[in-house]
């Protein structure tokens, strides 16, 4: 679904002061906009509109990621006794 950019106005001490009390529960005011406007948008918008726009726009799948490959042992050739090894 397309996203659009929301622009409001507010003082900028209040926002650092915001921020700053955000911070102790590490979130921002902008997360906290998100999660009040989904709320709002849930609240408000019946819920066979939301079903329809999901199925119209489905959410876009994550990309997996590749599992990293387990490493393997190497055998390592048996020392014959008597047989020197170099060190460096």
């Amino acid at each position: 679904m397309e996203k659009v950019v929301i622009e409001l106005s507010f003082e900028a001490d209040k926002l650092e002061a915001l921020e700053y009390c955000l911070e102790k529960e590490r979130t921002t005011a902008k997360k906290k906009m998100a999660e009040s406007l989904q709320q709002l948008y849930e609240e408000k918008v019946p819920e066979a509109v939301r079903e329809y726009l999901e199925r119209k726009n489905p959410p876009a799948a994550r990309p997996r990621r590749p599992r990293p490959q387990k490493e393997t042992k190497k055998e390592e050739a048996p020392v014959e006794p008597g047989a020197e090894q170099q060190h460096e």
